[in-house]
C-alpha cells in the first residue's frame, strides 16, 4: 500500500497509510544503492507477519535535503524575531536563496512582534516588500495565527529559521496535538535553546502537513554559485540582462542596473548587502 514517511528515528520509519501508521524498514537494495530514506517520502509499503511493514519503493521526489532529511517541500515558513533573538538577515536569506534553488514558495514569518513597535516591524516589512509574501505574529497575543493558518492550508510546509524565534510554539497552535516541548532563550547568549530532536510531519486541520525541522537553523555552506547567485533574488532577477555587460556581477560594473535600483530605492539596501556578502561567501570558497 502508498503511504507518507511521517518520521523516522533509528532505522525504523513511521508510514501514514489508510489503514494507519505502520513501523517499517527499508529493503536493503535502498543502502546498496546508496538511497536513504526520508521523510516525506512517498513510498509502498508491505505488511509483515508481526504487523509491521516493509518499505519496497520510493515514487519521485519534488526536492530534498541532506540536512535535515526532508523531501517534498511545498512551503518553507521561515520563521525570525524582530528582537530576542535580534534578526539575522543573512541566514533568513540563505534559507530564501534554499527555497529559490529547490521551487519552494517561501513565507517569512516575523514571530513575537508584540515585542517591538509597529514602526520596527515595518521597517522590517519594507526590506522583504514585494518580493516574499510576508506575515507578523505574535504567539502570546494570538495575533496573525489564524492567517497564518489559512496561508499552510493545503500544503506541506517546513518550519525553518535560528532558534528562540518560537518555530515550536508556532507548531504547537498549528497542531496542538504535538506538544512540542519549547525552550526559553538563554540569558547568557540571547540565542534560543534547541528543543526539537528529530525531524516530524504533523497533519494539519483543513488539510496540509508541517514539519518540524531541527536541522534547518544555519547554513554551514551556501549551496549557490557566482554566476546564478543572482537569479535567486528575485528582485535582481527582474533586471537580468539590463546591464552594460551580460555577465555583470553588480558590484563594481559600470551601468549596472542592479546598483541603479538601489540607488532609487528599487531594491532595498539591506537585500543588496546580503547578495554582496554571498558572492564574497561564494568567492573565498571557490578559492580553497
Amino acid at each position: 500500500m502508498t503511504g507518507l514517511i511521517t518520521k523516522g528515528i533509528g532505522g525504523f520509519y513511521y508510514v501514514l497509510t489508510e489503514e494507519g501508521t505502520i513501523e517499517a524498514k527499508g529493503r536493503g537494495i535502498f543502502k546498496k544503492d546508496g538511497i536513504t530514506l526520508a521523510v516525506g517520502d512517498i513510498v509502498e509499503v508491505e505488511r509483515t507477519e508481526d504487523g509491521n511493514g516493509v518499505i519496497s519503493r520510493i515514487y519521485p521526489r519534488k526536492n530534498q535535503f541532506i540536512r535535515p532529511p526532508i523531501v517534498n517541500v511545498d512551503t518553507f515558513l521561515v520563521v525570525f524575531a524582530p528582537a530576542q533573538p535580534k534578526p539575522n538577515y543573512m541566514l533568513i536569506d540563505k534559507f530564501l536563496i534554499m527555497a529559490e534553488m529547490h521551487d519552494i514558495d517561501p513565507i517569512l514569518c516575523l514571530n513575537k512582534c508584540d515585542l517591538v513597535s509597529h514602526d520596527t516591524v515595518e521597517e522590517i516589512r519594507a526590506i522583504y516588500d514585494g518580493v516574499y509574501p510576508f506575515l507578523t505574529v505574535s504567539c502570546r497575543t494570538g495575533e496573525g495565527l489564524d492567517h497564518l493558518k489559512q496561508l499552510v492550508c493545503g500544503r506541506k510546509t517546513a518550519l525553518a529559521g535560528p532558534s528562540g524565534v518560537g518555530k515550536s510554539t508556532i507548531l504547537n497552535h498549528l497542531h496542538p496535538e504535538a506538544n512540542m516541548e519549547t525552550g526559553s532563550v538563554s540569558e547568557k547568549t540571547r540565542r534560543g535553546r534547541h528543543t526539537t530532536r528529530h525531524v516530524e510531519i504533523f497533519p494539519l486541520q483543513g488539510g496540509g502537513m508541517i514539519y518540524d525541522t531541527p536541522g534547518f537553523t544555519s547554513f554551514e555552506i551556501l549551496e549557490a554559485e557566482e554566476d546564478t547567485l543572482a537569479d535567486y533574488y528575485p528582485e535582481i532577477a527582474l533586471l537580468k540582462g539590463q546591464c552594460r555587460y551580460d555577465d555583470c556581477r553588480h558590484i563594481s560594473e559600470p551601468d549596472c542596473a542592479v546598483r541603479n535600483a538601489v540607488a532609487t530605492g528599487r531594491i532595498h539596501p539591506r537585500r543588496y548587502e546580503s547578495y554582496q556578502a554571498n558572492l564574497e561567501e561564494i568567492r573565498r570558497r571557490k578559492k580553497y
